[in-house]
């Protein structure tokens, strides 16, 4: 049986497994009795199987796809929601944001199952347990990362210093695990750094891009770099990505159809979470937040097949539509009525109903999805970024133009060192628009900009004017020193344990 095959005939059946196993996130060992949990690698694949079944959970992919792009300046909200997603997109936080309360829980299930297979397998085992296990270590890195991006400062604020999130290790007492304190951001990098390090070193078999893999890791590894501002490691990392030749950038139509095809099939994407035909969200999809419409793609009012509320923000249209030709506008969908472009008129001034359809349309089904996590994309980005700060301006546009190419834009849309001087930019200028303009909606651009320390301007129509309301007052500016860059800790996680620390 084919691996993707048996990924989803298992799936079922482990999420169940994994459902029961942490009824309390920092438990990892009460779903199965210790002595018949784990016996052999059929046991362990199984469990494993069913801890990346946990990331398909609404909890963990919805709630985490709005903390970490709705605080982004791609997108508008069009009105006012009953959803706790407002107060993300307003940065109106609050210490019991639904969100943030299922996010923390779902990523700490994850490391708890992942840890019981971390502790179960010693270094020494077969080759078949050791994969397992690198796959184990790089979710829990994964998990801590997202972790620390929504709840803990950028790194390059104060070296690290300030707090992060607490960090989930195998082998910890219950009365240990239920008591940590938060770890810096630089300790929670560092630990971050060591998991995905001897994951990739454990794990040598290729699998599809819903698992796993030596590549996976590299790929992290590059953004965790990044992130850090060691460049030179983060230009090593996207390297042996970029040459290990498993990936290729999309071209044309197919590019255009990124997120409507077959994920296994995709071979841009390193990493997604890979969402079947039977497990179509609906309403309760990503999607349906940003798209309504047929089968065929053609945009319908809201509420048909979709919510609707978040849009395309003007910005970002105004952005790529610089140059008509880019094909990265086919992501987006305005919605027509007699061929007149929509306005929202829940808003004053109206908002343009941009939709946009990363996230629908998947072999054929409209609010279906895998969200992507990794794609060679942004890997060129992270390598561009780190030459452009190493100050290695010919590589970084090198790597930009690479994209820009790919979105169809030749001549003077490319980018040569002279102009830049023409446009008064720097080569980090012209990296971050890039970024803006290929991973919209893809949960990066608040990281992108505050870890850069430049502000959030929003100065477009939407519900983020600075008293929350709806208003005629279009702008919102955010400053990457502000508070409001990281959410709260959830409430509920501090009766738990009075040890952590609440963000400011």
């Amino acid at each position: 049986m084919k691996l993707s095959s048996l990924y989803t005939l298992l799936t079922s059946v482990a999420f169940v497994l994994i459902q029961v196993s942490c009824q309390k996130y920092y438990e990892p060992t009460e779903f199965i009795d210790e002595e018949s949990a784990l016996k052999n690698e059929a046991d362990v694949g199984t469990a494993t199987i069913g801890t990346y079944a946990v990331l398909k959970n609404a909890a963990y992919v919805r709630s985490g796809h709005f903390l970490m792009e709705y605080p982004g300046d791609a997108v508008s909200q069009g009105q006012s929601s009953g959803d706790d997603l407002t107060r993300a997109y307003r940065y109106n936080h609050i210490n019991t944001s639904d969100h943030c309360t299922n996010f923390w829980s779902q990523a700490y299930k994850v490391i708890a199952a992942a840890n019981k297979i971390i502790e179960f397998v010693p270094d020494n085992a077969a080759q078949g347990l050791l994969q397992l296990k690198g796959e184990n270590l790089y979710l829990r890195a994964m998990m801590h990362f997202n972790l620390v991006r929504i709840f803990g400062r950028p790194y390059p604020q104060n070296g690290g210093s300030n707090p992060g999130i607490p960090i989930l290790k195998e082998g910890l007492t219950d009365e240990e695990a239920t008591s940590l304190l938060r770890s810096s951001v630089k300790d929670v990098y560092s630990f971050i750094i060591a998991d995905l390090l001897k994951a990739a070193d454990l794990m040598t078999t290729e699998k599809s891009n819903a698992f796993a893999s030596k590549e996976v890791a590299y790929a992290l590894l590059a953004r965790v770099y990044l992130y850090q501002e060691d460049n030179d490691n983060a230009i090593k990392y996207a390297n042996l990505v970029i040459n290990s030749n498993r990936y290729s950038l999309l071209q044309g139509s197919e590019y255009t159809g990124y997120f409507r095809t077959l994920p296994e099939s995709n071979r841009e994407t390193i990493f997604c979470i890979r969402h079947t035909k039977v497990e179509d969200r609906n309403m309760s999809s990503i999607g349906s937040m940003y798209f309504s419409g047929d089968l065929s793609g053609n945009p319908m009012g809201q509420g048909v097949s979709g919510w609707a509320e978040i849009y395309a923000s003007k910005k970002y249209y105004d952005f790529i539509k610089q140059n008509p030709q880019d094909l990265r506008s086919n992501f987006l969908t305005p919605y027509l009525v007699d061929g007149t472009l929509h306005y929202n008129q829940k808003l004053t001034p109206v908002t343009p109903m941009y939709y946009v359809n990363k996230y629908s349309l998947q072999e054929g089904q409209i609010n279906l999805s895998s969200p992507v996590y990794l794609r060679l994309a942004e890997i060129y980005l992270i390598r561009a970024e780190a030459e452009a700060k190493k100050g290695n301006t010919a590589d970084a546009l090198a790597d930009v133009n690479t994209l820009r190419a790919r979105a169809g834009l030749v001549g003077e849309a490319l980018y040569t060192p002279s102009k830049l001087q023409e446009l008064n930019k720097s080569a980090l200028d012209i990296v971050l628009e890039e970024r803006f303009l290929e991973l919209a909606f893809e949960g990066h651009r608040a990281y992108d900009l505050y870890r850069n320390n430049r502000a959030m301007e929003r100065d477009y129509p939407g519900t983020h004017s600075l008293n929350n309301t709806p208003t005629t007052n279009l702008n919102q500016k955010v400053n990457p020193t502000d508070n409001r860059v990281v959410f709260y800790i959830p409430q509920a996680e501090i009766n738990r344990n009075p040890k952590l620390t609440q963000n400011p």
